[in-house]
């Protein structure tokens, strides 16, 4: 089993890269394709607790799903908003990464090199042609 964990949406460019960057770093990770098998509404706010950010950062805006279930109303309670999640996975922003290194949403894809135990060995080039270049320690 893994030590780290990509809840993944295939048909997502962004959470295609982080998944290549995982493995270019030399690892293998858990894919949850939380389409097909999206978390409880226990684990969506476990995961926004370990992220450090409120639920609500997990949640993508953009959906028409998110208006038309009314999921900007400042007063729903999280365990309202990760019941809509869980109703609706395609309202979770993507892709969320756990390593032993730390949770992250990681947009931009970037941002899960802070997290994955073993740095890139050398520079990644994204499906768009951006490079991201290997950090120096």
């Amino acid at each position: 089993m893994s030590d780290i964990t990509i809840y993944h949406n295939p048909k997502c460019g962004t959470s295609r890269n982080v998944l290549a960057m995982i493995r270019a770093s030399g690892a293998e990770p858990q894919v949850v394709e939380y389409l097909k098998t999206p978390p409880s509404a226990d684990e969506l706010k476990a995961l926004a607790r370990a992220t450090g950010e409120p639920l609500r950062a997990l949640i993508r805006t953009k959906q028409a799903e998110y208006l038309a279930q009314g999921l900007y109303n400042p007063q729903l309670t999280d365990d309202q908003l990760a019941a809509a999640l869980v109703a609706t996975p395609v309202l979770i922003n993507r892709p969320i990464v756990v390593t032993p290194r730390g949770t992250r949403l990681c947009r931009p894809s970037e941002t899960v090199l802070d997290i994955l135990p073993q740095p890139l060995a050398q520079d990644f080039v994204k499906e768009d042609g951006e490079v991201v270049r290997v950090r120096s320690s």
